[in-house]
């Protein structure tokens, strides 16, 4: 799964899902693109069950880009566990999406493909998407 190679601070602090996204918001490596409608944290777990849906629906016949990384850190502490002693250790990777960012992008042969492609990969995510083309 994807996560981050080195961070310069292990634990970070919780950042806000606010805004509209100013970055990633065109198609520029594929012809077809799967854009959020909606701001959420995805996980490294639900991009790498993306991305396996639409490379196995593709069967290799056509090119994939994420255009989304997890690198924020995002901590847990057990459950049994009594209040203070400090922060939990970090649990999971995720990305944090805005509305408007594309997320993967795919270049195959036929729209059809493409389209049915990355409704497959919608239903993955926990996020409102739409396809978009270039």
């Amino acid at each position: 799964m994807l996560m981050p190679k080195k961070q310069k601070y292990r634990k970070h602090h919780v950042s806000k899902k606010f805004g509209k996204a100013s970055r990633t918001i065109n198609v520029n490596f594929g012809s077809y693109g799967l854009k959020s409608l909606q701001a959420k944290w995805i996980t490294s777990r639900q991009i790498e069950a993306t991305r396996k849906v639409i490379t196995k629906y593709t069967k290799k016949g056509g090119k994939i880009w994420i255009r989304i990384f997890p690198d924020q850190g995002v901590t847990a502490k057990g459950g049994e566990i009594p209040m203070g002693k400090g922060k939990g250790d970090v649990d999971r990777y995720v990305a944090i999406v805005k509305p408007g960012m594309i997320l993967f992008e795919i270049e195959i042969a036929s729209k059809e493909q493409a389209y049915e492609a990355l409704n497959l990969a919608a239903y993955k995510l926990p996020v409102k998407c739409k396809v978009v083309e270039r």
